[in-house]
């Protein structure tokens, strides 16, 4: 069985800055790509930004130079530091994770997710 849980969403003023985690555990063999998306209400989950087991990244245009994705392979651990925030940031942040499962094959994992609101 494997998990990803996600922390560290809230409530920042425009301007602010706001750090998420996202650990996977249980049974892994190997964690390849790890991401993070959000879903605003009323819209469709869009991809914000990834990141490969190597260190690649790629950023979604409307946060590249405000956000960073960064991951600790050693804890399959992946954060996404938030700068700059904007009142059109807020939205419910997901992780996932591409997982080599003990057993079974290569399959996409998500977390909960974790609300951001960005407003003053």
């Amino acid at each position: 069985q494997v998990q990803v849980e996600e922390s560290g969403g809230g409530l920042v003023q425009p301007g602010g800055s706001l750090r998420l985690s996202c650990a996977a555990s249980g049974s892994i063999l190997s964690v390849n790509d790890m991401g993070w998306y959000r879903q605003a209400p009323g819209k469709q989950r869009e991809l914000v930004a990834v990141i490969t087991s190597s260190g690649r990244t790629n950023y979604a245009d409307s946060v590249k130079g405000r956000f960073a994705i960064s991951r600790d392979n050693a804890k399959r651990t992946v954060y996404l530091q938030m700068n700059s925030l904007k009142p059109e940031d807020t939205a419910v942040y997901y992780c996932n994770a591409r997982i080599l499962v003990i057993g079974r094959a290569w399959d996409n994992y998500w977390g909960q997710g974790t609300q951001v609101t960005v407003s003053s």
